[in-house]
């Protein structure tokens, strides 16, 4: 029969290995192989002890190839380092490490923030930052969110945006979610009056807002007057800014101007480069209202190299860039494209449209409209100080300041009212 042929076979070229009794059913009953003839036997097995492997037996584990995840999540528990004499040792990692690289795979899932405390917070977002968490489109932005309700100003109290008009576009949401900016750059962005940005700069969120640079905008008088409208009807808003630059915005005129007027606090202010039209009386009108006086000299104020990104989420910015750049990429076919046009001899107009850039414009010398407040400190300073008269300028600083002190307090001692003279003043 060719099954015990076979069989037989198998026995003498494997007759080293001890595979014990072998057992062959056929019509229905159980045979025993005889291993030293090879015959057939009509027995019951009987009992005996089996082992399943063999003494020289070993077993490799190995992981699902398939699933990276779930693999990482298994082999993430320990931390392999090799000693001197070259032998391979694991520790296991600490249950902090552990819990915070799992919360951080699921910030999005977080329900709130408020109260939990900042130095672990900041870890957290550290870590799902590195997890790039937080350039996934819509989760997130739900942990963004999470984060800046609880922090504020600890997650970035300085955003500069310059330049950087297709990320704005791409993450207009993300950028909104910011709370507490006390510096915001958007220069050289042509954001013009009807971008959903400019309109939340009125919004509760960035009443902290200090510093405002709109250089080279597209923006108009109706830009301003509806940028201004809240302080101006309701005394809320961007009603804490201190520095403002609307320079290189043509389309700014006379009467946006006066929209400027309601910003009290205001201390430095540039409208070089606007569609002034009486500019003698656009100074006059400045310092007469809100006591700003004209400089003859740039002022460091607006030397948009100081103005940078400050805060937890520094790294995740540059991320959301280096994603508008990548996503950018394929474009840089259309350069043979229009190659091959040009071979052919057709003109390609699209060509100047893929590859300019926004140039910021440069503002001449004698268009400068720089304004500041003469008794604010640090906002009148010229761009460029001498090195060499740096401790004289410290000395007349501190000079300054003891006499302003002795003024303050004669004057206290001056403006003491008496208690009539409240009841006089509550009559108005």
């Amino acid at each position: 029969q060719s099954w015990s042929r076979g069989m037989s076979y198998c026995l003498h070229s494997e007759s080293h290995l001890d595979t014990g009794p072998i057992y062959v059913r056929e019509n229905g009953k159980l045979h025993m192989v005889n291993q030293g003839a090879g015959s057939v036997q009509n027995v019951t097995p009987k009992a005996r002890p089996f082992s399943l492997f063999s003494r020289s037996f070993s077993v490799e584990l190995c992981m699902n190839r398939e699933d990276d995840r779930a693999r990482r999540q298994r082999t993430d528990h320990f931390i392999f380092t090799y000693t001197k004499e070259g032998n391979l040792r694991y520790s296991a990692k600490s249950l902090f490490s552990l819990v915070l690289a799992y919360i951080s795979d699921n910030v999005d899932h977080i329900d709130s923030l408020i109260g939990f405390p900042e130095q672990i917070a900041e870890k957290l977002f550290s870590a799902a930052e590195a997890r790039q968490k937080f350039t996934e489109p819509v989760t997130g932005l739900r942990a963004l969110q999470k984060f800046t309700e609880a922090y504020g100003s600890l997650v970035l109290c300085s955003l500069c945006l310059r330049n950087r008009y297709l990320v704005i576009s791409e993450k207009l949401e993300e950028i909104k979610s910011f709370r507490e900016l006390t510096c915001l750059d958007l220069s050289c962005c042509k954001l013009g009056d009807e971008h959903e940005l400019l309109e939340h700069l009125t919004k509760e969120a960035l009443s902290s807002v200090k510093r405002l640079l709109l250089k080279d905008n597209s923006l108009s008088d109706a830009g301003l007057r509806r940028m201004t409208a809240p302080v101006r009807v309701l005394k809320k808003g961007l009603e804490n800014l201190l520095v403002l630059d609307l320079s290189c915005n043509p389309k700014i005129t006379d009467v946006g101007i006066g929209y400027l007027l309601s910003f009290k606090k205001l201390n430095c202010l540039d409208i070089s480069g606007t569609g002034l039209k009486d500019v003698d009386a656009v100074i006059k009108r400045l310092q007469m209202q809100i006591g700003l006086v004209h400089s003859k000299v740039p002022l460091k104020e607006f030397d948009h190299s100081n103005c940078k990104t400050e805060g937890w989420a520094e790294q995740t910015v540059l991320q959301w860039e280096q994603a508008v750049m990548e996503a950018m990429k394929p474009q840089d076919n259309l350069r043979s494209r229009v190659a091959a046009l040009h071979f052919y001899g057709k003109t390609h107009r699209i060509e100047e449209v893929v590859n300019r850039t926004l140039v910021e414009p440069e503002t001449k010398t004698f268009g400068n409209l720089q304004f500041y407040k003469e008794n604010v400190e640090n906002c009148h300073l010229p761009l460029k100080k001498e090195v060499a008269g740096s401790h004289e300028l410290k000395n007349n600083k501190k000079r300054a300041l003891a006499e302003q002190e002795r003024e303050r307090t004669s004057k206290q001692k001056h403006l003491c009212l008496t208690v009539e003279d409240w009841d006089l003043l509550n009559t108005y």
